[in-house]
């Protein structure tokens, strides 16, 4: 009979466990369209492979508030996503708006130990109001509450850590999304340091949820969101995506897949995505796809940047990183936050061991005074070392322009294992143009400038590159992807089984 009674007690807390914050409450989420925690968990993962970690976690500041803190406000466990273990943490809003406490810190700590030391992905799903109050007032609650665990914000990409934005993201939330590998943002959702109610408390002032941070702000201005979402079942289907061509865990090489029917089956007429004239714009992103295995090109950050292109991708059925100028915007010129994206991006390739394929047409780098009030030197030289930093296999292909330091940056000289270009490549310090009134002293519509011009463009034919072995290999466009094939297979790490050095797995994740 005494067991009966545990186990009677163990079916009722586990019932109050799962109804998370109530009936009323989970009521009106549905009601809003909205997801609860427990079916985000059954939307991500492999169906029947979620195993939960602290079921029974409530407050421990406040014991008295066991009934009304079920899983203190954070589902956590371990489940397969598409055949792969991960450990999963995803707010449950409908208990104190997921608030950070003592317990469900602990929770949160302890998968990405799990994390960490047995090498499998770390995705949290966010929803979160911040700091518990009043558990974290006073002296008392800021000793219990806060700097712990010092691993917890500390990211030396062991494993890939991926969060989600899928409605009001303050605390906690925002911090693992600013901290992760890639980041994806639900359309309504707002990622912030703080509410508009504390705002308006502290400050006067008035701001609605959008402006504060809503995706526009987080996708266009900031950069610190990867992809953007219609819906929750979008954002999941994107985490999938995104984690496809990652290893679990940083000292293994990416997953492979089979090539899909119909991959560069648009090779032999991909000069036809290049205009005649130099100075005519086109979208790079119609090349990528051209080159890599078809439907395998993922962009990251589309909306930031967008001077330049950074996308996974698979050719050969293998994952690869591409960066690209794309001269539809700025003529491919290079701002800053085009350098903050690729820079980032190049973190992680280099820290889970993606090899890097650039495709490359820029005229150099923005100039100007709002260049360098956004300061461009600095984040002109932080891509710089970053390219000296990365230890995967580097390809490039230089499609049309690559003038002055940004043929440096987009590994020109030792800064690619191999580079090749097309016949319609042209490398040069500057603009034809520029150059032939800096040299020749004589500007466009004088009468001896069409004739300087030609012999400045001349030297800057791709086939000066190529007679000082400064470009391994000139080829034709429709050979590029073959090309490509074989040359990432020629500078495999075979010595290391595909893993990098990862030089760069503690750099900043958000700057």
């Amino acid at each position: 009979m005494a067991f009966e009674a545990l186990l009677e007690e163990y079916e009722r807390r586990r019932a109050k466990a799962l109804a998370m914050g109530g009936e009323d409450k989970l009521a009106r989420r549905k009601a809003r369209g909205q997801l609860n925690a427990r079916e985000r968990v059954a939307a991500l993962v492999d169906a029947g492979s979620f195993i939960e970690s602290g079921l029974f976690g409530t407050s421990g500041v406040y014991p008295e508030e066991a009934d009304e803190t079920a899983c203190d406000g954070k589902i956590a466990g371990f489940a397969k996503l598409d055949g792969r273990d991960v450990c999963l943490v995803v707010n449950d809003f409908t208990v104190k708006g997921s608030s950070t406490s003592a317990t469900n810190s602990k929770k949160v700590g302890h998968l990405k130990r799990v994390a960490t030391e047995r090498g499998m992905p770390l995705v949290v799903i966010g929803e979160s109001t911040g700091a518990r109050l009043p558990d974290a007032m006073g002296a008392r609650g800021m000793g219990l509450l806060l700097g712990n665990d010092i691993t917890q914000f500390r990211r030396t990409r062991e494993t890939p850590l991926v969060a989600a934005a899928l409605g009001p993201s303050f605390g906690s939330s925002a911090w693992l999304a600013c901290c992760s590998d890639f980041a994806v943002m639900l359309k309504g959702a707002t990622m912030a340091v703080s509410s508009p109610r504390l705002i308006e408390m502290a400050l006067g002032e008035k701001v609605d949820f959008d402006k504060l941070g809503g995706w526009r702000l987080h996708a266009e201005v900031t950069g610190l969101i990867d992809k953007v979402a219609d819906s929750e079942e979008e954002v999941f289907a994107i985490i999938r995506r995104f984690l496809s061509y990652l290893p679990s865990h940083h000292n293994e090489a990416p997953p492979e897949a089979p090539v899909p029917a119909g991959s560069g089956e648009a090779m032999g007429d991909i000069l036809s995505n290049l205009p005649e004239s130099r100075t005519q714009v086109y979208d790079m992103r119609r090349v990528v796809r051209t080159i890599v295995d078809k439907d395998s090109m993922f962009e990251l950050k589309p909306r930031f940047g967008t001077s330049a292109v950074v996308a996974l991708a698979r050719l050969g059925g293998k994952s690869i990183g591409v960066i690209a100028n794309n001269p539809l915007h700025r003529g491919g010129a290079l701002d800053g936050n085009a350098c903050r994206k690729i820079v980032d991006f190049l973190v992680l390739c280099d820290s889970y061991n993606i090899p890097l394929l650039l495709l490359v047409d820029t005229p150099g780098f923005v100039i100007g005074t709002e260049a360098e009030r956004d300061g461009a030197p600095g984040k002109i030289m932080n891509f710089m070392n970053a390219m000296t930093l990365v230890t995967v296999p580097r390809l490039s292909v230089i499609i049309r322009k690559s003038y002055g330091r940004a043929y440096v940056c987009m590994g020109g000289g030792r800064h690619s294992d191999d580079i090749s270009a097309w016949p319609t490549a042209e490398i040069s310090f500057m603009s034809p143009e520029f150059a032939t009134t800096i040299v020749h002293g004589v500007k466009p519509g004088e009468p001896a400038f069409a004739e300087k011009l030609a012999q400045i463009n001349q030297d800057s034919a791709v086939w000066g590159l190529g007679s000082v072995f400064a470009a391994q290999a000139i080829i034709r466009p429709e050979q590029t992807r073959d090309y490509l094939i074989r040359m990432f297979d020629v500078y495999k790490l075979r010595m290391t089984r595909g893993v990098g050095q990862h030089l760069m797995r503690a750099w900043p994740t958000s700057y």
